[in-house]
């Protein structure tokens, strides 16, 4: 039962999934603060080369090496992520095209392509990689077993995170702070919320958390490291966010129907299945596309629920 192709693309789809819902979950912080953050593929690329060098030049163990290299990706996430609040939160530059140059800037063509190419890490495997574990002995359960019990630590350390995201935002006073950040920065500022703070804390909790998701590229679904190696998960994650409603449980669904599409060729191309694999591998930027496309208007976003401030700047003295 469990080598079906039911169990196979479901088990797969929570893999495969882990990097977009912990980038979708960064990308939800930040767009709850009022900041849209299109650098999240520039800084997965970031957080997927760091954490492969480091767990290629670190001593120790396994258990030493991995935390070090998670650790790394997300201080370099949150770097990227903190070059970009400077700009959009400080300078007041436009988010978009500060968010699409940080892409550029740290994505496969750039910086994280120079760190890849100067230490000539695509030439060796990584030293270590998070394998499935058999959690609690329960592997061989039917359908559940390869699913929920034969994953990483990674994939468990996402469920965490998505439960801290959610009580965060709506069970405790920083998390209402942040919300009314995102939704009326004029008014959250009259009730003494220091906006810039949530804005920039927020943001880099985002890019760290991207950074995270770039890892699981490079230390657990091809432990291995090549130029744009995330192959634009950061442009999913993004769209997840509004597919989700910014919402954390939602964006834990929708990361794994995406990853379930992303694996889907690669599972088929195994069973010898003959269909063009192209064709699966565009679906989950077509639905990407789609979303955009149908949240494009303002009307739009605010009955989805989006931040009613997303990606505009506050200027204190325009109040």
């Amino acid at each position: 039962m469990n080598d079906g192709i039911v169990v196979v693309v479901l088990a797969a789809a929570v893999a495969y999934g882990t990097p977009l819902l912990f980038a979708a979950l960064g990308e939800l912080l930040a767009e709850r603060s009022g900041v849209l953050n299109l650098g999240v593929e520039g800084m997965m690329l970031m957080g997927a080369v760091i954490g492969f060098l480091c767990v290629q030049h670190v001593g120790g163990s396994a258990g030493v090496a991995l935390p070090i290299a998670v650790g790394a990706a997300a201080v370099a996430g949150g770097g990227c992520a903190l070059i970009l609040a400077f700009l959009v939160v400080t300078l007041r530059a436009n988010q978009i095209v500060s968010g699409l140059a940080l892409t550029i800037f740290a994505g496969a063509a750039g910086l994280s392509s120079y760190i890849g190419n100067d230490f000539e890490l695509a030439d060796d495997p990584a030293r270590f990689s998070f394998e499935p574990l058999n959690a609690l002995g329960l592997g061989d359960l039917p359908v559940l077993g390869p699913v929920v019990f034969e994953q990483t630590w990674l994939v468990y350390a996402s469920w965490l995170a998505v439960a801290a995201v959610a009580f965060y935002l709506w069970r405790t006073r920083p998390g209402l702070n942040v919300r009314a950040v995102g939704e009326s920065p004029a008014a959250a500022d009259a009730m003494g919320i220091d906006v810039t703070r949530y804005r920039y804390l927020h943001t880099v909790a985002g890019g760290a958390l991207a950074g995270i998701g770039g890892a699981c590229f490079s230390l657990a679904l091809t432990p291995q490291w090549v130029d744009g190696l995330t192959a634009g998960a950061g442009w999913i994650a993004i769209a997840l966010v509004i597919f989700a409603f910014w919402r954390p449980d939602l964006c834990l669904v929708g990361a794994y129907v995406f990853g379930g599409l992303s694996a889907l060729p690669l599972i088929l191309q195994a069973r010898g299945v003959t269909i063009a694999p192209q064709l699966f591998q565009a679906l989950p930027y077509v639905m990407t596309i789609l979303v955009l496309v149908l949240v494009s208007t303002g009307t739009a976003r605010r009955r989805l629920g989006a931040p009613a401030a997303l990606g505009i700047p506050y200027v204190r003295e325009e109040r």
